[in-house]
């Protein structure tokens, strides 16, 4: 029996925190669901051109105490990127962690809103070693 792929779900705290970093990664609300009777809105992203591949963010209208203190439950996303130093920079002027910075020119990762790491790996060949990326630390867990 084959299987095909729907969506990765996410628990969010602050649906509009949420929202404005999918928002800065380039993701799409593509549909919607908000359920009056059990309280809880499904937001469907994803990148433009890529609807099959979606996340779903569920936000719990009356709060969600079962989130873990740090979501750890949870891998990553995974997102390819044209430039990882101009996709980093993007993240960082709009006041996003970059918590493993793209050292290699290659991988990076941050944290959403909701503590979800989100991996960014530059499409192609990696880019050549760039200033402050190349001498910059993490910060924090990725």
């Amino acid at each position: 029996m084959p299987l095909k792929y729907l969506h990765t779900m996410v628990r969010v705290k602050d649906l509009e925190k949420s929202m404005a970093f999918y928002a800065l990664l380039g993701l799409k609300e593509t549909r919607r669901m908000d359920s009056e009777g059990g309280r809880f809105s499904l937001i469907f992203l994803a990148p433009p051109g890529q609807e099959e591949a979606p996340i779903e963010l569920t936000y719990n209208w009356d709060g969600d105490d079962e989130l873990p203190s740090d979501s750890r439950h949870f891998g990553h996303l995974a997102y390819e990127v044209d430039n990882i130093y101009e996709t980093c920079q993007h993240l960082m002027d709009n006041g996003v962690t970059i918590n493993r910075p793209p050292r290699d020119g290659h991988m990076a990762f941050v944290r959403s809103p909701d503590n979800i790491s989100i991996e960014l790996l530059q499409a192609g060949e990696a880019l050549a070693p760039a200033e402050p990326w190349a001498s910059m630390e993490n910060t924090g867990h990725w």
